[in-house]
Order: structure tokens, then sequence, then C-alpha cells
């Protein structure tokens, strides 16, 4: 996984960092400023960046009172930075500067952007997947999630032992799943496997349990469903397992406290579609 640069800001602190040019500026006319052997002008345009950086140092302070902070600094990003979805994850990106960020955007309420912006998208193309092809696990009545996972995937296999351990203590899920076969090699031969087993939820159990059946079960039904499955998860854009949309949300990654929020909220009020 990426290491991931959250980019955070308040109105005065985006301004400053997608001011187009300002970077820029501020090293010409350093330069200039040692050239000119310390002009008026040059020292009269560093005292103005000057000024907008405690500005804008000032306004990050007001904006997020809880954040600790130093080395406050313009960054290297010049011009407007767009964002894109990749992955199922909101990147951003400056082409001025030719920056690519990884991370969350806030406002200054604390409203996570990205979040809502991954959400949205993640809604959006939830019509590319047909729930006739998914393998449905659980009880009906329970709280709806959608899965993507791979049999072959470690965090897809612990998260099956969370399922297992809340259902236990009384919090089942009814699942609407998913197999993303262009992880792991063996991925789509046991995902066609289950899909042709007489019982295909408990033979799910078995080999997230850890289970290596040999030979694996064949059928065009069963082939053909993961195909239809892979074809829709390549128009989503989603590209890493476990993969999960709850009560709305797209939740990328086995994120157990994530989770078990949702469980509790589910279970506090009654179910909804995912």
């Amino acid at each position: 996984m990426l290491r991931c640069a959250r980019f955070i800001g308040g109105a005065a602190l985006a301004a400053l960092l997608c001011a187009g040019g300002g970077a820029e500026a501020g090293s010409n006319l350093e330069g200039s400023n040692g050239n000119r052997g310390g002009s008026n002008a040059g020292r009269g345009d560093g005292a103005v960046l000057s000024a907008a950086a405690a500005q804008a140092e000032t306004q990050l302070r007001q904006s997020f009172t809880n954040l600790t902070f130093d080395d406050f600094a313009l960054s290297p990003l010049r011009g407007p930075v767009y964002q894109a979805l990749a992955g199922g994850r909101m990147i951003y990106f400056a082409p001025d500067s030719e920056h690519l960020i990884f991370g969350a955007l806030y406002d200054r309420s604390g409203a996570n952007l990205t979040a809502f912006a991954q959400d949205a998208a993640a809604r959006k193309r939830m019509g590319a997947i047909a729930p006739a092809d998914a393998l449905q696990i659980g009880p009906e009545g329970a709280p709806k999630v959608i899965e993507f996972t791979d049999p072959d995937c470690p965090y897809c296999q612990a998260l099956e032992r969370f399922w297992l351990a809340r259902t236990a203590e009384g919090q089942p899920v009814q699942r609407q799943v998913y197999f993303v076969s262009g992880i792991h090699p063996g991925a789509a031969a046991k995902a066609e496997h289950i899909l042709c087993s007489p019982d295909p939820e408990r033979e799910f159990r078995a080999i997230y349990a850890g289970a290596d059946p040999a030979p694996l079960r064949k059928c065009k039904e069963g082939a053909d469903r993961v195909a239809r499955m892979a074809q829709a998860i390549g128009k989503m854009g989603i590209t890493g397992t476990p993969t999960l949309v709850a009560d709305g949300k797209l939740i990328s990654g086995f994120q157990q406290g994530e989770l078990q929020a949702f469980l509790d909220t589910a279970y506090s009020k009654p179910a909804k579609d995912p």
C-alpha cells in the first residue's frame, strides 16, 4: 500500500495552495532578489508572500482548533487541484505542478469530503452489478451489506471470521457477495467451485476457513456468474478486497471498527438496504 499524505485545508489555506503560480512566483522572486542585490521590489514581494503565509497559518489554527502542527510553509502545489476516482478511492491531481495527492479532504466542520465523494461514486456505479448473480449469505431481515471478496485474500478471510463472531453474538448480517477474480490467480476457480456446489454458503465458509478442495467443481452457470461479476466489478473500478457497501457507505478493506459501528447502529434501528 502506498503511504498516504493527508490534504487538509481551510478557506485561506486552500486558496494559498491552489492560487495559480503562487509557489513559482515565490521562487522567482527569491532568485530575482539575489541577482539584484536585494532590490526593494523583491523585498516588498517577499513581504507580501510572508504576510499571506502568516494569514493562512492563522486561518488554519482558527478553522481546525484541535489540530497541532509546526513547520508551516508554502507547499509545492501550484494551480487548480482536480479529483478522480481510482480503484474506488478518490485521488487529487495538481496538473500545473504535476503532483498526485492521496488522502482525505476535510472541511472546517470536520466533514470528510473525500469519503462523501467516494460514497456518491460507489452508489452511482451500483447499477453495474446484478443481485441475481451474487451469493446470498445470512438470514433474511438482518442488516444488509454488499461485499466484494476474494477466496485467497487473507483480509477477506479475517472478515469472514469477524462476521461469524458477530453472528454468534447476535449481530448477523445478510451479505450480497460478489467475487473479485483478478487479484489472485486461483480466485476465479475457487469462486466457480463455490457457486457450483450443492450448498454454496457452506462451501464458501469452508474455503474461507482454509479448506483446499481438489478437484474444484466446474459448471457453466458458475463460470458465467464469475465472468459477469468480473465485468461488473471492472466497471465499478474496484481493485482491492475486501470492499463493502454498508448503509450506503463504501468501506475499503477490513475496517473492523467501522463495521462494528455499522452493526451497532443497525441493530438499534430497523434494517435497511445497503
